[in-house]
């Protein structure tokens, strides 16, 4: 997910034959001045990131350390639709963001105050891109003392939100829809297995988990028996 300018015209001519709409992804005039904007002042030290999602195992930067965390007041919910990359416009799917109430377990990293400028382009071309996020800074509690630590939010605003999805629908959206990327269950499979690896508790993504991985198993089923040949009499 370190990904340069070329890869966003790649992206482009693959919007236009799929018909996308103008609009569909974040300028990159814009992307940069919210770049600049939120980190104003803070582009020459160190920077403490907080990752909820696949920053947990692909952070695809360069970093220093890392630490447990968590986040008071937010938490960590599939509540971001995707027409792309794991999902279709025909058959859409979710993608984890952090939404109000709860809290989140996760992990902080820091980067380096030499390379904050350098490697904040990398990723706010990855969490950016489509500009759903509110990136913000809030404080973090770690084993070693809070930090504060640059957290991308869902943008309530934006129209990818959807909030309060009925566990069976985010489950059924999440089992079946795939895109360029593959399979939206491969991400909530990945997620619930590094959390498991690090023994971070979050039961709403191991239920959600659970009930994505059913409702695939039984329309795989339902997919392989249609295929099978009838060798009846």
């Amino acid at each position: 997910m370190r990904f340069g300018l070329d890869r966003f015209h790649e992206l482009d001519l693959q919007a236009i034959e799929e018909g996308w709409p103008p609009g569909w992804r974040m300028d990159h005039r814009e992307r940069e001045q919210n770049r600049q904007t939120v980190l104003s002042e803070r582009l020459n030290r160190d920077l403490w990131v907080f990752a909820y999602g696949s920053l947990i195992w692909d952070p695809a930067v360069h970093l220093t350390e890392y630490r447990y965390g968590s986040l008071k007041g937010w938490h960590r919910s599939f509540c971001m639709r995707l027409d792309g990359g794991r999902g279709t416009h025909e058959r859409p799917g979710l993608m984890a963001a952090l939404d109000a109430g709860g809290h989140c377990d996760g992990v902080v990293f820091r980067i380096p105050a030499d390379l904050v400028d350098q490697e904040t382009q990398f990723m706010w071309r990855r969490e950016m891109f489509s500009g759903s996020y509110v990136p913000s800074f809030l404080e973090i509690e770690t084993p070693q003392g809070p930090v504060e630590a640059l957290t991308f939010l869902m943008d309530r605003t934006n129209s990818r939100y959807m909030p309060n999805v009925p566990l069976d629908t985010a489950a059924g959206m999440i089992a079946l829809a795939e895109g360029s990327l593959g399979p939206n269950f491969a991400y909530l499979d990945s997620l619930v297995r590094h959390l498991d690896d690090l023994g971070l508790e979050d039961e709403g993504m191991r239920i959600l988990h659970n009930q994505a991985g059913l409702i695939r198993a039984s329309a795989q089923n339902s997919r392989s028996l249609k295929e099978t040949p009838d060798t009846g009499p």
